[in-house]
This record gives C-alpha cells, sequence and structure tokens, in this order.
C-alpha cells in the first residue's frame, strides 16, 4: 500500500474519534496511522488529550512531530 495523503490520514483519524468503531478497525486504523506519523504516541491525541482536538489538529500534529 502507498503512503496515505494528509487527507486520507483525516479521514482515518476521523473514523477513531467515532465511537462506534468496532475494535478491529480500531487496531487497524492505529497501526496505520502509528506507521505513518513520527509522532511516537498519535493515539494520545485522540484519545487521552486534555485537549479537544479535531481530527486535522491531530494529523498536523503526529505529522510535525519532531524528537528533541
Amino acid at each position: 500500500m502507498d503512503k496515505p495523503t494528509k487527507e486520507e490520514l483525516i479521514s482515518l483519524v476521523r473514523e477513531l474519534m467515532n465511537p462506534t468503531l468496532d475494535d478491529e478497525k480500531v487496531s487497524e486504523y492505529l497501526a496505520l496511522l502509528e506507521k505513518n506519523a513520527p509522532h511516537p504516541a498519535p493515539s494520545d491525541l485522540i484519545f487521552w488529550s486534555n485537549e479537544d482536538y479535531t481530527a486535522e489538529q491531530v494529523v498536523r500534529i503526529a505529522l510535525n512531530y519532531k524528537d528533541e
């Protein structure tokens, strides 16, 4: 599979934010997001953040992460 576009990652994160998404899809989508974003834990931005990020913000942060 080719590397997903930014727009595809945003769509994927929107799906992950859907509380009715089944566990199998959650695992599949998280693996794809983690594989394609330098952020060490992009799932934390979705599920554990104190901020109420949009899908666009999650992807921007995950893609722009720099390990310092």
